[in-house]
């Protein structure tokens, strides 16, 4: 048992090399200033942390993307591995990426509170370097963070831009039926025509009741073969042939149609429907531009950043590897075994 110790503690104060630790936390903050109604009564509010994207910073920040950027930009081969004789804490400078992704679980110590604020801690075997790969991650979380808000304001207004393109295409089609509807059947609005309609069937059955009553009258006094009972029925005749016609377009008995072989009651039926389909885009449409004016301004009102609470530090003195630490739980690992050791000896020669 003191050999194993003795030689950790020998390796520990001779050939282990400190490490500095630079600490620093952030969190992600989203700024949501509200619509000009609301200026009236209040400017800008910032709103709480992001979870989800907090979430997001706290994965990437152990992810192998970010260490391949801050190796490219850094080397950290060669920051990690520069104590060459330090078998346990330096990093082999053979390693591949997968092995550098293992050693920064190591060196990169992420806490994540509840609150969303994300602490890390960067170990190096020299203070600035240390410092320098803690502001390579801030650096590389802000531009990550900056991409996000990106991303999130290009398709905001990208879905509300097709939306719009689809309001309008529907628009014109409903405006384009419409126009075909009133150059076919050369009526502008059915409804002013069959006011028109109804005005001349009404003039033509007052003037059917003006005529029977002077036929009446005539015949009270006249004779049967006198011409002006004649007259007064054929009068009667060509004004029930001209009221059965008007009659006829309004669908109101008979088996003919108009010249386009339609009723007016067919013709306010589709009108109707032509205009329901033209007021429904038109409202489409007011929805789908008012949707795209709130998308570009919210684009332009929010933003994501990272609130950085704590900058990397530079550290002044090494506080890892933790000698007195580790040589105490070697110890008491050492303890452990031997006392398993010996009640295993014993246990096995009583049994004897």
């Amino acid at each position: 048992m003191i050999l194993p110790l003795a030689a950790t503690i020998f390796y520990l104060y001779t050939v282990a090399e400190d490490q500095y630790a630079s600490t620093f936390g952030f969190a992600v903050r989203s700024e949501e200033i509200s619509g000009a109604q609301s200026l009236l009564g209040g400017l800008a509010s910032l709103s709480g942390n992001s979870s989800s994207d907090t979430d997001i910073l706290y994965e990437f920040i152990q992810s192998r993307s970010l260490i391949e950027k801050v190796d490219e930009q850094l080397d950290l081969d060669t920051i990690f591995s520069r104590p060459e004789y330090d078998p346990i804490f330096a990093f082999d400078p053979d390693g591949t990426i997968e092995d550098l992704v293992d050693y920064w679980q190591r060196m990169v110590r992420i806490s994540y509170a509840s609150n969303g604020l994300i602490e890390v801690r960067v170990n190096a075997f020299d203070p600035q370097e240390a410092k320098t790969i803690a502001e390579t991650i801030v650096s590389e979380s802000t531009t990550m963070i900056n991409d996000l808000s990106a991303i999130a304001r290009s398709d905001a207004t990208r879905y509300a831009l097709e939306d719009l393109e689809q309001a309008v295409s529907r628009l014109k089609s409903t405006r384009e039926a419409l126009t075909k509807f009133r150059s076919e059947t050369r009526i502008v609005d059915p409804k002013a025509d069959i006011q028109g309609q109804m005005g001349l069937l009404n003039s033509l059955e007052a003037q059917l009741a003006e005529t029977i009553i002077e036929m009446n009258l005539l015949m009270d006094t006249a004779r049967d073969n006198d011409p002006r009972v004649d007259q007064a029925r054929r009068r009667i005749a060509v004004i029930q042939s001209l009221i059965e016609q008007e009659r006829q377009k309004f669908g109101m008995g008979g088996t003919s149609r108009v010249d386009d072989g339609k009723d007016y009651s067919t013709l306010v039926g589709e009108f109707e429907r032509l205009m329901v389909d033209v007021e429904y885009a038109q409202k489409s449409y007011l929805a789908a531009q008012s949707v795209l004016d709130t998308a570009q301004a919210e684009a332009q009102r929010q933003s994501r950043y990272l609130a950085t609470y704590a900058t990397p530090s530079l550290p002044q003195s090494a506080q890892y590897p933790k000698r007195i630490t580790l040589s105490m739980l070697t110890g008491l690992i050492m303890l452990l075994a031997w006392s398993i050791g010996v009640l295993v000896y014993y246990s096995l020669r009583d049994r004897r």
